[in-house]
Formats: structure tokens, C-alpha cells, sequence
């Protein structure tokens, strides 16, 4: 597989989107976890826990070099709190492996496509996740122009999300990013 971050380096998107994504995580309110989402038919409890094995697995991919793509053995019993704590420490394990190859699912993939693909769970469901919580928040624009701008390489026949939206040309990149990944954006 090509790498799809060409010559900038994704670690700062990557921290970009963590920012963000715990930005999000800080909506939910106690109680929320069965708040609708976005995505399909997940509630915010199914959501977050989603992200935190996506947080689990990228952690893997940094620390052994190799993905497995298994499930999380159970559930956190708070996922909030779980998802806090991986994501922080997600930044830490990929300090210097950006360049590593990563073997997922038997496949050499570049540790920059494994970070870059980590980049677009945590900002699109961070989004998700702000959306639930009836606090829409934007993807900041440096972040989503820059997924946007290697999106297309991914986005190819993935069933990663969901099936792209229609959306204005005048839509701002967080609305055009979002609409890509099958979301309908805010019209707020």
C-alpha cells in the first residue's frame, strides 16, 4: 500500500486530531452514553467505544509494528475516561515510528498511512461525537483541508464510512470533509 501523506509529516495532524477528538469526548454529559450518532446505528456508548479499540489498535500499530484488526477484549466500563486516557497515550507511542512499516493484516502499510487513517477516525468521529452531544463543534479547517487534501486515497472503495453526501461548493472543508465520510453537516 502507498503511503498517503506525501512529504508532510502526519504526527501533527495526528496531534491536531487528538486535540480535537478529546475536545469532543469533554461534551458527553453524565447520563449520555445512549445519546443517537451519527453514524449508522450506534449510540454514543457504541461510538466511543469503536474509537477507543481504533485508539487501541493504532497503539499497537506503533508499539509492535503489526495490527491485528481483533476486537478489544471488553467493552471499558467508562469509556470516557478510557478513551482520555488512550488517546494521550496513543501521541506518546507514535513519537518517532511515523517512518515504521506496520504490518496489518499480514500487509507492510507505512506507519504514516496507519497515523494518517488514526487522523481521520479521531477527527470524523470526534465530529461524531460533538454531534450527539448537541454541542456541533467543527473540525478545525488546517485539519480538515489537510485530510481532505489525502482523502481521496483512502476514501477509493473503503467501507470505512459511509457512502459520501451531497454538499454545497460553498461549503467550509470541516462540512466538505464530513459530507465525504457520509455525514450530513451542520446547517447551523
Amino acid at each position: 500500500m502507498a503511503e498517503v501523506t506525501g512529504r508532510d509529516s502526519t504526527l501533527p495532524l495526528l496531534e491536531q486530531a487528538v486535540g480535537y477528538g478529546l475536545g469532543c469526548v469533554d461534551l458527553v454529559p453524565p447520563g449520555g452514553l445512549r445519546l443517537p450518532t451519527p453514524c449508522r446505528s450506534w449510540d454514543l456508548d457504541a461510538l466511543l467505544c469503536h474509537l477507543y479499540e481504533s485508539v487501541c489498535a493504532l497503539r499497537e500499530a506503533a508499539e509492535y509494528g503489526v495490527v491485528a484488526l481483533l476486537p478489544a477484549a471488553a467493552p471499558p466500563a467508562d469509556p470516557v475516561a478510557a478513551l482520555r486516557s488512550g488517546a494521550r497515550a496513543l501521541l506518546e507511542s507514535w513519537r518517532g515510528r511515523e517512518g515504521a512499516e506496520v504490518e496489518v493484516c499480514g500487509m507492510p502499510v507505512p506507519g504514516a498511512t496507519v497515523a494518517f487513517i488514526g487522523t481521520v477516525e479521531l477527527a470524523v468521529h470526534g465530529w461524531d461525537i460533538a454531534q450527539a452531544c448537541g454541542t456541533p463543534r467543527p473540525i478545525p479547517a488546517p485539519l480538515a483541508l489537510a485530510i481532505l487534501r489525502r482523502a481521496p486515497m483512502i476514501t477509493g472503495g473503503a467501507d470505512l464510512f459511509a457512502s459520501p453526501v451531497p454538499v454545497s461548493p460553498l461549503a467550509g472543508p470541516g462540512d466538505r470533509l464530513v459530507a465525504l465520510l457520509g455525514r450530513v453537516p451542520d446547517a447551523g
